[in-house]
């Protein structure tokens, strides 16, 4: 009897392994299928899993339909399928469930849902969660203000390479907000960010070599990471540019390269116009033109 017992028990348990092995094998098919745009064939599959209970497939079927692949845009569905995945605890589901709460998509917007779906994926190790949660500790939204807590979230993220939490770290060291006020921390932490493309923190740190905050002071420094913030389109760093060019600090003075950039800032800082009119007063018509032609013709990188 007891034999057959364990026979028995073997047969299950080959029968669950030989299950799974099949799900396994099916969700590839269906994931090899939406990664190239193929959304009639990975739709049924991942609805097929999914409504058997399998995690990814249902936080994959939330994708679908938060972004209208293969299926109509509908946000209520996608919640209900995020929050099938994040109730068996996947991390992505999570962050994406506290997203739509953030932004009362699909569900009631609520704070406080938000931030604690942000904390089971945060407690995870998902780092767009610790930094969103960070910012709801930051801001006191959905849970008390604390810049101490906020800034340890930002950290969590920080270490494992998240642009927006290097540069939101930086912040709070720069400011001494839930932690002791540090320049050469919030350099050091801008630099990662601004390594990684975040035109914020290359503007940031652009002021920091300009005023000589935490790193040496030095205008060619200060004009270079300006230029990567301003080649992205970020206006301030446009109008510090273009400051930089007239009054050549840190670079050759050039009028038609300051009144280029004063041209693009003008777009998003009112106050660059009137820079630009003042510089203008000192060029000639032929040198506004050909600032004018550039501007036209500028492009934003990076993006």
């Amino acid at each position: 009897m007891t034999s057959q017992k364990i026979a028995i028990g073997l047969v299950a348990v080959a029968l669950f392994i030989g299950s799974m092995t099949a799900h396994a094998d099916d969700f590839d098919v269906g994931d090899e299928a939406y990664q190239r745009g193929d959304y009639a064939t990975a739709l049924p599959i991942f609805q097929h899993l999914a409504d058997q209970g399998h995690a990814k497939a249902q936080f994959n079927l939330g994708v679908m339909y938060r972004n209208g692949q293969g299926v109509p845009q509908d946000n209520a569905e996608a919640a209900r399928w995020y929050r099938k995945a994040a109730n068996q605890g996947h991390a992505k589901a999570q962050f994406n469930l506290g997203v739509m709460y953030r932004n009362g998509q699909g569900v009631p917007q609520d704070n406080a849902e938000a931030a604690r779906w942000y904390r089971k994926a945060a407690d995870q190790g998902n780092a767009r969660a610790q930094t969103n949660l960070g910012v709801m500790y930051r801001n006191g939204q959905g849970v008390p203000q604390d810049n101490a807590e906020a800034a340890r979230w930002y950290r969590k993220a920080a270490n494992q390479g998240h642009a927006k939490a290097q540069f939101n770290l930086g912040i709070m060291y720069r400011n001494g907000q839930g932690v002791p006020q540090d320049n050469a921390a919030a350099a050091r932490w801008y630099r990662k960010a601004a390594n990684q493309g975040h035109a914020k923190a290359q503007f940031n740190l652009g002021i920091m070599y300009r005023n000589g905050q935490g790193v040496p002071q030095d205008n060619a420094a200060a004009a270079r990471w300006y230029r990567k913030a301003a080649d992205q389109g970020n206006a301030r760093a446009q109008t510090n540019l273009g400051f930089m060019y007239g009054k050549g600090h840190g670079v050759t003075q050039d009028y038609v390269q300051a009144y280029m950039w004063y041209i693009l800032a003008a777009q998003g800082e009112k106050d660059t116009g009137e820079l630009r009119d003042g510089l203008a007063k000192q060029m000639t018509p032929a040198q506004i033109a050909e600032a004018q032609k550039l501007a036209r013709e500028w492009k934003p990188k990076g993006k």
